[in-house]
């Protein structure tokens, strides 16, 4: 016999997503900012009104049943519906949110420049945190510490950093794809010679630290040849790096993302730029896709939603103009 939906605590549906998406009553509070204790009393609510233990234990987490896995679908729908019908109500935008950010520097600076005064306006006596990023950032995701993350990753097959090498609990768009370039003072002895790989290898590099580690796939490659850079200083960000290549009377040379030069030109006018002197098919394994990512339990997130949009728009604006 059915039973009346008015009868049912439409809020312990909402549960039941987040433990589908979760597999554990501990993330789900913690999503949730409920206390355990609570998701196991909704759990327990929820195995009485459909007659069914819902979830298992297991070393792996809560393993569904057949009937949890059968309502997952409709389940989805249903809250996003719900999500629709209730957006459409006049409700105000809440007050005194808190936002976390983890992002590339000096990427945000460059692509989003208004994007901290569009956060404070369009959510009033919010708080905002934006941090770079670093080796530890992806977990601070994954662990719920942070709202959303701007990134660049790599194409090259064999890379640590692949798009298809992050967490199965992460989602990401990739924003734009990038071609890294070499940056050396206007002064700098090489430009009087020919440019090629031989030259490129022959004087010191400067590099950036990503992840902890002073290597990217560039340094893959060239090894691939026996071949190798000479990092003589390594610092953990672009702008650091480059503004040591911009002090004079030195050979240092360094390499970094393509859209730097649109910070170079603002701040270190007396850098230029050259590409990396490899064969277009080696080089374009070079290449890097800039992504923003998030937790799969923010997909429905509001706050999430917006923040990717606002993100996403920004970008494809200072792109469009660089064209």
């Amino acid at each position: 016999m059915h039973k009346p939906l008015h009868k049912m605590d439409l809020n312990l549906l909402v549960i039941l997503q987040i433990l589908l998406q979760e597999r554990s009553v501990t993330l789900t509070a913690k999503w949730l900012s409920i206390s355990p204790s609570a998701v196991s009393k909704a759990l327990a609510k929820l195995r009485a009104w459909f007659d069914d233990p819902l979830f298992l234990r297991s070393p792996q987490g809560l393993i569904p049943t057949p009937l949890t896995l059968s309502i997952e679908g409709s389940l989805s729908d249903f809250i996003n519906i719900s999500h629709h019908i209730t957006g459409k109500s006049n409700i105000d935008i809440p007050h005194g949110v808190r936002f976390h950010l983890v992002m590339e520097s000096p990427l945000h600076q460059v692509m989003l420049p208004q994007f901290p005064q569009q956060i404070l306006s369009y959510y009033p006596e919010s708080t905002l945190q934006i941090r770079n990023w670093e080796y530890n950032s992806l977990a601070g995701i994954i662990d719920g510490d942070v709202d959303i993350g701007l990134v660049g990753r790599e194409y090259y097959p064999r890379s640590k950093e692949l798009l298809d090498l992050l967490p199965d609990v992460i989602d990401y768009e990739v924003l734009f794809s990038d071609t890294p370039l070499v940056y050396v003072h206007k002064n700098h002895p090489l430009l009087k010679g020919t440019w090629d790989l031989d030259t490129f290898l022959r004087y010191p590099h400067v590099s950036t630290e990503y992840d902890k580690r002073s290597h990217w796939a560039l340094d893959d490659v060239l090894s691939e040849h026996g071949r190798l850079r000479n990092i003589v200083v390594t610092y953990t960000s672009f702008e650091q790096s480059l503004f040591m290549v911009a002090q004079s009377g030195h050979s240092l040379i360094t390499c970094a993302p393509g859209y730097c030069l649109h910070y170079v030109r603002k701040v270190l006018p007396d850098l230029i730029t050259l590409p990396i002197p490899l064969p277009t098919a080696i080089s374009k394994q070079l290449d890097l896709p800039f992504i923003q990512l998030w937790h799969k339990r923010h997909s429905h997130n509001a706050k999430i939603l917006w923040l990717r949009e606002t993100i996403k728009n920004s970008v494809n604006k200072i792109v469009k103009q660089s064209d």
